[in-house]
């Protein structure tokens, strides 16, 4: 695999990055400028289950029993949804492979359809500012409008600049020491996979601390050259 695509076959991305880098806002323009479709895990597993498809059942028993739906499971419902028409122009894949078991399995799964992962893009953050970044949410809890303590404080303190109101709420697990928590285990996590697609040649690099607009820019400019 060295990130040549073989034409005629949908490009396949992933989308990797730890809370708060902005995956989730990255994916959807993704979704909007390319045409591409955002999987990821959870939305992947409750559609299968609604769907009542075989792997859908499946995953149903195993999460009714308390129990961690297991790669096999999860590489079927991907394949199904892989096959839909929608997909025909492309994915971005957003929570798996997670290791890289699960990074091996799934190039053997696209293997099986002429695919392979054209782009692993791994966006990247300082774990002092992404604490800072996070730590500081907060949200008018009327209508959802976001703030931060340090980036985007209300004009009126405790006041909600769109609707007025002063029900301002804050995350439980927004905070620094559960943040950096959250970072460590993402950092321990993500390295094997980082290394895995990095010696795949596919991995590719986006500095996550540029504001929004920038990362949207150095998403497209990559996202195009794969898609060329």
């Amino acid at each position: 695999m060295d990130g040549s695509r073989t034409v005629g076959t949908p490009p396949v991305l992933i989308l990797l990055g730890p809370p708060g880098a902005g995956k989730g806002t990255q994916a959807r323009m993704l979704e909007e400028r390319f045409g591409l479709v955002q999987l990821s895990t959870g939305d992947l597993l409750r559609a299968a289950v609604a769907s009542g498809s075989e792997a859908g059942k499946a995953a149903k028993s195993v999460m009714e029993a308390g129990g961690l739906v297991s790669d096999d499971i999860v590489l079927a419902i991907l394949r199904d949804r892989l096959a839909e028409p929608d997909c025909a122009g492309g994915v971005i894949l957003d929570g798996f492979p997670r290791t890289t078991a699960q990074a091996e399995a799934l190039d053997q799964m696209l293997a099986e359809t002429g695919q392979q992962i054209d782009a692993a893009i791994l966006l990247e953050v300082d774990d002092v500012k992404m604490v800072v970044r996070i730590a500081g949410r907060f949200t008018c809890g009327a209508c959802g409008e976001g703030y931060h303590d340090t980036f985007k404080k209300p004009k009126v303190p405790d006041t909600c600049d769109a609707c007025g109101a002063r029900q301002m709420t804050r995350r439980a697990d927004d905070n620094a020491k559960t943040v950096m928590s959250r970072l460590d285990a993402y950092h321990e996590q993500t390295a094997p996979l980082i290394a895995y697609y990095a010696d795949k040649a596919v991995l590719r690099r986006v500095d996550a601390m540029q504001d929004i607009a920038a990362v949207q820019d150095a998403l497209a400019a990559l996202t195009q050259r794969v898609m060329a």
